[in-house]
């Protein structure tokens, strides 16, 4: 069994009785007739590995011959001269689902699977336009009442399945997400090397962007986020076009996506291989947070203590540079670092970079387990507007390393990229 079949299995064992329903990602239009560059929706990816627009997977219990169905474009040698060539129903079902049919015949077949089954699994209410097919799909089952047919009557999201198996990394899963994670790592590493005092953000980038294709990757993660100067400050900084100067720092949030798996990393160096005394001594901060955060994650611990632990030391080191005032319980107590540190220390990573899966049970923060893996990033971002001493505004750092939580505590996927003091400085020097 492959895979993606395996996958399908344990979905459907877990969802008893039931049809569910995933659609393939819509292609969006980017301007007049020009598209997007296509993306699988990567739910429907995690189930069947094909990555082809206007497809739909039926998983059902239900039917006597057919528990995986997808329906697919059909082949088309004019449109394939154009966009390239299509699976077809023939390469569908080489995916190892039970069935395959065109796409064109979804109306007609969907409610004969939806026929005498109580609960549908199925996303709605998100504006993707697979909703009116549902819909559609469900009344034309009611419609057959008076022939015994009975229709759905509850609507589940499969999230609430699907996404607790994303959450849990296989071995398989991970190993990719170590490749991600180095090539991730070497695309830090020639930024470093590049930047230049004079260059703009944007040249930075792209050599980033160059690194991620020419190790094999299909796209980055997500916007690379490339601030100098006091654009670190600017936590989703994207227009990168900025020119850089002598004596700043700058903040890389960049991350490639290989095999449909993420990798989420930011780095903070001086553009000119030395870190001022202020700088210094923020990014040092910085940095202990992060290795006492890091410290946190192991089986048992919650993003909260992860959070708590950064959190802490942060606020212990913004005290001792007269950036908040008061005692260490009352920082804490009135979040008065708030100003200087606004955002959780994590989040889960995966297929996507702010990945699926609960954060809470019942109410709680739910405890790490192996195979979660998540982001590990504090910061400190001094406005320029700050009222603070001059010496102290326009810093923006932020330290991210990605970490699998394993059976005896973690293991960080992005530990080999540079994050020391001397280690940066030799790498930012180094160009």
């Amino acid at each position: 069994m492959n895979t993606f079949a395996e996958r399908r299995a344990r979905f459907l064992d877990a969802i008893g009785a039931g049809v569910a329903v995933f659609p393939a990602a819509p292609v969006a239009l980017r301007n007049g007739d020009v598209e997007h560059p296509y993306r699988q929706d990567s739910d429907f990816y995690y189930l069947t590995g094909f990555v082809e627009p206007e497809s739909v997977l039926v998983l059902t219990n239900a039917h006597p011959e057919h528990r995986a169905i997808l329906f697919v474009r059909p082949r088309d040698p004019k449109r394939e001269v154009w966009d390239g060539a299509r699976a077809g129903v023939e390469g569908a079902l080489a995916l190892g689902v039970d069935a395959a049919f065109p796409i064109g015949e979804l109306g007609e077949r969907l409610p004969d699977y939806l026929a005498d089954v109580d609960r549908l699994h199925v996303r709605v209410g998100r504006g993707h336009p697979f909703d009116r097919e549902v819909f559609a799909a469900l009344e034309a089952v009611r419609k057959r009442a008076r022939q015994g047919v009975r229709a759905p009557t509850e609507i589940v999201d499969p999230a609430v399945v699907l996404h607790e198996m994303r959450l849990r990394k296989s071995e398989a899963e991970v190993e990719r997400m170590r490749r991600a994670a180095e090539v991730t790592g070497r695309a830090h590493l020639a930024a470093m090397r590049h930047a230049r005092a004079g260059r703009h953000e944007y040249e930075v980038a792209a050599e980033i962007h160059r690194v991620f294709e020419a190790q094999g990757c299909e796209r980055a993660a997500y916007g690379t986020i490339v601030g100098s100067g006091p654009n670190a400050c600017v936590l989703h900084y994207r227009s990168n076009a900025r020119r850089m100067e002598d004596g700043e720092l700058l903040l890389i949030d960049a991350g490639c996506e290989l095999d449909y798996y993420a990798s989420d990393v930011t780095r903070t160096f001086p553009v000119s291989g030395r870190f001022s005394e202020p700088q210094r001594r923020l990014y040092e901060l910085v940095l202990a947070a992060q290795e006492a955060a890091i410290g946190a994650v192991a089986p048992g611990a919650t993003l909260d203590d992860v959070h708590d632990a950064a959190v802490r030391v942060l606020a212990a080191g913004l005290i001792d540079l007269g950036l908040v005032s008061g005692s260490l319980e009352e920082v804490l107590a009135e979040q008065r670092y708030k100003p200087f540190y606004m955002h959780r220390t994590s989040h889960w990573l995966g297929m996507d970079v702010h990945d699926v899966g609960a954060y809470h049970r019942e109410g709680k923060p739910r405890p790490l387990e192996p195979g979660f893996v998540l982001t590990v990033e504090p910061g400190l971002y001094v406005a320029p507007t700050a009222n603070v001493d001059a010496r102290w505004r326009g810093i923006g750092i932020r330290i991210e390393d990605d970490l699998l939580v394993t059976a005896d505590g973690h293991e960080n996927l992005t530990a080999d990229i540079p994050k020391g003091v001397a280690e940066v400085e030799d790498a930012a020097g180094a160009g």
